[in-house]
């Protein structure tokens, strides 16, 4: 949702050419389902690993070199209450972008958050745009209190406009390993479907570096225009615990939740019913992934704890439990030794590959819409209520030939249930995986 916000945000901007949006590869089903649903036309643009911001716009500022467009970068889990207000902050940052300046959006502090970078203003460069004397990194909540009390300081809401050849001149004096790199990953860059592949080897030799760091904090002449609107950076749980409705007694409570004797706390529910009593200033979330248990002054250690799960290889920081695909999503419902029961959505006229797997078989059950099997040798048509079992080895797709999204219910059997034992002989979207 934050991102079909972003688009639409973006898109109703005047002057708007369509938009270049760059992605991790794994979210790239998910990407353009809902650039499609808001019937918004760009490029999409695949990062085969992360490397922060800096990588990021210089791989979008040498794309769009030949045009040499204002760029107007934001990231996508903002919230933004007035888009008109963003679109005359923007209008105003832009106008000094075309003459060759880098502005940034600044944010006028509601409180001492230490969360958040901060910008220090210097004189009027403009109406309506200050000079950048510098930006500070996330503070203490000591010196968070006297910028917010000084008044000299906004909010780093990490959205800058800049002309691409700006932008690529600045990381050459001051990164110009990122830029090299970047060059020779859009050089060796490829299409794939509606995709353009990035030099996967050159991406990968990246320093990972943000725009901040990378150039934002040493280029000279900056300039920021504030923004007065209601704005919030979504990327933290305390952020959506700040923008959303609370009961008497400050409780965020969402989905199945019973609260008895909280106060202050934020508990979120997405699968199952979540009882809290007497929870005080605590954030508790529950997804299908894993549950979240953290004192609100301590969720800023949450990337910490992130950190060392994925240094354990725990399957939970590389996938999520449901999974996009051009043709719809699977969702692992439960596994176990030697067995995977999924529940696989097919959209309407979509259809899998034709494949077989070398350590499994499965069994299909339709509980909703229509299927068209390939089994083998055989060809048939499944309703509601009805199965079939795919023996291992066996040659078999799957088709969605109905009006309505497909549903059915699948069990894995076998010695290996990796997504990687899939061997495509046909796919309508040219994968060889993914």
């Amino acid at each position: 949702m934050l991102f079909a916000d972003t688009l639409a945000r973006c898109m109703s901007i005047a002057g708007a050419l369509p938009p270049l949006i760059v992605c991790n590869n794994d979210h790239r089903f998910l990407v353009s389902e809902q650039m499609r649903n808001g019937q918004v036309a760009g490029r999409l643009v695949l990062e085969p690993c992360g490397r922060d911001t800096a990588p990021a716009v210089a791989v979008t500022a040498l794309m769009a070199l030949e045009q040499d467009p204002v760029l107007l970068v934001t990231p996508a889990d903002h919230c933004i209450a007035d888009a008109h207000a963003f679109a005359r902050t923007v209008a105003t940052a832009g106008e000094r972008a075309a003459q060759g300046r880098m502005v940034c959006l600044g944010v006028t502090p509601t409180c001492a958050h230490t969360g958040y970078g901060y910008i220090r203003t210097g004189e009027q460069a403009a109406p309506g745009v200050l000079a950048v004397n510098r930006f500070v990194e996330k503070p203490d909540p000591a010196t968070a209190e006297s910028f917010v009390a000084s008044g000299g300081y906004l909010w780093n809401c990490g959205v800058f406009l800049f002309r691409a050849s700006v932008y690529l001149q600045e990381l050459e004096r001051h990164a110009p390993e990122i830029l090299r790199e970047c060059r020779e990953a859009v050089a060796g860059s490829y299409s794939d479907l509606d995709f353009i592949r990035l030099g996967e080897e050159a991406f990968r030799r990246c320093p990972a570096r943000s725009i901040d760091y990378a150039v934002m904090e040493h280029a000279q002449d900056m300039e920021v225009v504030p923004f007065d609107g209601q704005w919030s950076d979504l990327g933290s749980w305390a952020a959506l615990h700040a923008v959303q409705p609370r009961d008497g007694n400050g409780n965020g409570l969402f989905g199945d939740v019973l609260a008895e004797g909280c106060s202050g706390s934020y508990v979120r529910s997405s699968d199952r019913l979540v009882v809290g009593l007497g929870l005080k200033d605590l954030t508790v979330v529950e997804t299908k992934d894993a549950v979240l248990v953290a004192a609100n002054d301590a969720l800023d250690d949450l990337k910490t704890a992130i950190g060392q799960l994925d240094r354990a290889g725990r399957r939970e920081t590389q996938e999520h439990t449901v999974v996009y695909r051009p043709w719809g999503s699977f969702e692992s419902i439960v596994a176990g030794d030697r067995f995977q029961v999924k529940r696989i959505v097919v959209k309407p006229g979509e259809v899998l590959s034709l494949q077989r797997h070398f350590h499994r078989a499965e069994h299909w059950v339709v509980v909703r819409g229509t299927a068209r099997i390939v089994n083998g040798d055989e060809e048939f048509i499944l309703c509601e209520d009805e199965s079939t079992y795919i023996p291992l080895g066996h040659v078999h797709r799957l088709e969605n030939p109905g009006k309505i999204p497909l549903e059915l219910i699948e069990v894995q059997t076998g010695s290996y249930l990796g997504e990687d034992d899939i061997v495509r002989l046909e796919d309508k979207y040219s994968r060889t995986a993914g």
